[in-house]
């Protein structure tokens, strides 16, 4: 069975900060790229950042570079998303994915295996 499950979110004010963690299990992780996504009531589901097999080139969406990051650990089979600055905006379900070969690691459509999500809410 391959399960995805995230954890770390919660309530946060405008300007404070969150550590997503998503802990992967029932496939070979290290052959997986891995991302972020996030969708809020009424709102597409949206790319927030995704990383390589290897750690190598993270990509972000515009509106998160520069405040959120993200990493992966092979040994501990988990990819993180550190939040800084948060905003209102960025309000919503965070969900993990996991993609193997993807051609364009921003579509949803690349990714094979999903998480349940965590809820981040920033408000004041």
């Amino acid at each position: 069975q391959v399960l995805l499950v995230e954890s770390g979110g919660g309530l946060v004010q405008p300007g404070g900060s969150l550590r997503l963690s998503c802990l992967v299990s029932g496939i070979t992780f290290s052959n997986y790229g891995m991302g972020w996504f996030r969708q809020a009531p009424g709102k597409e589901r949206e790319f927030v950042a995704a990383i390589t097999w290897n750690g190598g080139n993270p990509e972000y969406t515009d509106s998160v570079k520069g405040r959120f990051t993200i990493s992966r650990d092979n040994a501990k089979k988990s990819v993180y998303l550190q939040m800084n600055s948060l905003k209102p905006e960025d309000t919503a379900v965070y969900l993990c994915a996991a993609a193997i070969s993807p051609t364009s690691i921003l579509m949803s459509s690349e990714y094979n295996y999903w998480g349940q999500g965590t809820q981040v809410t920033v408000s004041s």
